[in-house]
């Protein structure tokens, strides 16, 4: 096979396309702001607001040259509750499911709920899967991305002075902004 000046051209717009170089391909589609639910033992907690930061939070020592780790911030729903995330490979997220809880971190999911506190429990990793949609320019482009989640995580309920842990689901599909 002869390698031609037009071949080359057809191979990197390919290539562009499938890294989201068309601005069409980038950014959150149609996912709601507040698509994220975390939900347990009859409590139900929203989450909204996320954005996207290259903040080098988790960095993978696996990771190519000039990777940034990915930290995603938001609050509960009304709420000033923080949930958090780090993606040590953002260059992965557009290659299918991640796995929650390692390639996509749960560093913090909190709420307050019927006068409750949740947090995250350290005692049981999360489980499940992580998948990106539109994550132009590993997850910092400028038009955000679409994040969907199917998974578990054990939070700490605190009730006055009773105190239990509950595995709650963490799912659907939710906005990503790029930073401000």
């Amino acid at each position: 096979m002869t390698v031609t000046p037009a071949l080359l051209l057809a191979a990197a717009t390919v290539l562009g396309a499938t890294a989201c170089g068309d601005d069409d391909a980038c950014g959150p589609g149609s996912a709601p702001a507040d698509g994220l639910v975390l939900a347990g033992d009859g409590l139900e907690v929203r989450y909204a607001g996320l954005v996207a930061g290259a903040n080098n939070d988790c960095p993978a020592p696996d990771a190519p040259a000039g990777v940034v780790s990915l930290t995603i911030a938001g609050t509960q729903a009304g709420g000033a509750a923080p949930l958090t995330f780090c993606v040590p490979r953002p260059d992965l997220l557009g290659a299918g499911a991640r796995a929650l809880g390692t390639e996509v971190q749960v560093i913090d999911a909190s709420a307050t709920v019927d006068g409750c506190t949740l947090s995250l429990a350290g005692t049981s990793a999360p489980t499940g899967t992580a998948t990106a949609a539109g994550a132009c320019d590993d997850g910092a482009g400028p038009a955000g991305f679409a994040l969907t989640l199917d998974g578990t995580v054990t939070v700490t309920r605190t009730c006055g002075a009773a105190v239990d842990e509950l595995a709650m689901t963490l799912v659907g599909e939710i906005a990503v902004a790029p930073p401000p």
